[in-house]
């Protein structure tokens, strides 16, 4: 097989790329290594940022987004014994969030790539990358026992943090920064109406979070000590926990019932510079990591992708490479922001093992600055509505 593009991954940032580069006329094909089936299974967070839902809408995938979806101006945190807080986006930035849930938006992408009869692999085992580091890569695959190879002019690697392509990458050619916390979220989702906002709430027991999928399906999180896995929690032992870290008058709006999905989730900070090694390029989790807490993680997968496809449409239609020299600084600059924002909004909100009473009152002189001071306020908004794309 010969194609321009090949893109390995079939996530949301790999059939979103592989959209817009057919959007126009860039042939490229997606290798995924689980089934279409098994993708879709995944129930993951999607809180789009505003220039994110834009760019859906911008490349044909916002209708049912806009009809589903729910437009949110902010996100409320509840803090034990001082007055609650809400990052109210709309207020400071003049812009919305979408509620809108991954799975939602990987259903609409594998749709419109099968209307579009984009080429599209699914199954495919042990992907390998080669001779990456000249003009003329290819790709090898296992499928029903026979070994295929693509060749193409550029890899995009999509593929996420366990995936082939970064470790593709020499590692004296690559800089990785890490940071694992102490501690994780462990999440249930119940076939209950959400909250209507939102919410963190930080207790000294550990934080807890309400978040929504759809009208009938919420998903709620706790931290817990990484030595615990989900067994340890029945829904009753998840439940009085949950509720004992909220305020009694939100804690008794919550619907409760019996759990459809219990797991913990690790959290890390992870970045690997460059994002480009000669005809590779990473977007998404492949090159980067972000705790849950901001909710940063699908966006900036999605502006990877916008920084990727200019710079690949530049290249093909203008015969033009400045963008895709630029693709990992450009992108790593916004990686770095949202970062620095997941980083600020852990440490304000969880409770750290190790820390001394020192921290504690670091971290409430923290949250009181958000409470009395409106140029914290702006900051903070400016930040969690996600930086703009560059130009």
């Amino acid at each position: 097989m010969r194609t321009k593009v090949c893109i390995i991954g079939g996530g949301p940032s790999g059939l979103l790329l592989s959209h817009i580069l057919d959007a126009n006329g860039i042939d490229n094909v997606v290798l995924e290594r689980q089934s279409k089936d098994h993708v879709l299974s995944r129930i993951r967070a999607g809180v789009l940022e505003a220039g994110a839902a834009q760019l859906l809408r911008d490349h044909g995938l916002g209708e049912r987004m806009d009809r589903e979806g729910k437009a949110k101006d902010g996100t409320r945190i509840l803090w034990q014994d001082r007055p609650d807080f809400f990052i109210d986006v709309k207020k400071w930035t003049g812009q919305q969030m979408m509620a809108y849930g991954q799975t939602n938006i990987t259903e609409d992408l594998y749709a419109a790539r099968e209307r579009d009869c984009g080429a599209v692999v699914c199954d495919a085992k042990d992907v390998a990358l080669h001779d990456i580091e000249t003009d003329a890569p290819h790709v090898t695959y296992q499928k029903n026992g026979q070994r295929h190879r693509v060749h193409c002019r550029f890899i995009a690697g999509c593929d996420g943090f366990h995936g082939a392509s970064r470790q593709a990458i020499p590692a004296t050619h690559r800089r990785e920064y890490e940071r694992i916390y102490p501690f994780g979220w462990l999440g249930i989702m119940v076939e209950k109406p959400p909250l209507d906002d939102f919410i963190y709430a930080y207790h000294e027991d550990g934080m807890a979070m309400a978040a929504q999928r759809n009208p009938m399906l919420s998903r709620y999180y706790i931290q817990v000590p990484l030595s615990d896995t989900p067994e340890d929690w029945s829904d009753d032992r998840f439940w009085e926990a949950l509720l004992h870290r909220f305020p009694v008058d939100v804690a008794k709006t919550i619907h409760t019932g019996p759990s459809i999905e219990k797991s913990i989730a690790p959290l890390r900070s992870f970045v690997s510079e460059p994002m480009r090694h000669g005809s590779l390029f990473l977007a998404g989790d492949a090159g980067h990591i972000v705790p849950p807490t901001g909710a940063k993680g699908l966006n900036l997968a999605i502006s990877d992708v916008y920084y990727l496809q200019r710079a690949l449409v530049a290249h093909f239609k203008d015969a033009n490479d400045a963008l895709l020299d630029d693709y990992s600084g450009t992108a790593l600059m916004r990686i770095w922001a949202a970062e620095n924002i997941s980083w600020r909004l852990t440490k304000l909100l969880h409770v750290f093992p190790d820390e001394d009473p020192f921290d504690q009152k670091i971290r409430e002189n923290d949250y009181d600055l958000l409470l009395t001071s409106e140029a914290a306020q702006h900051a903070l908004a400016y930040e969690y509505i996600g930086l703009p794309y560059a130009t």
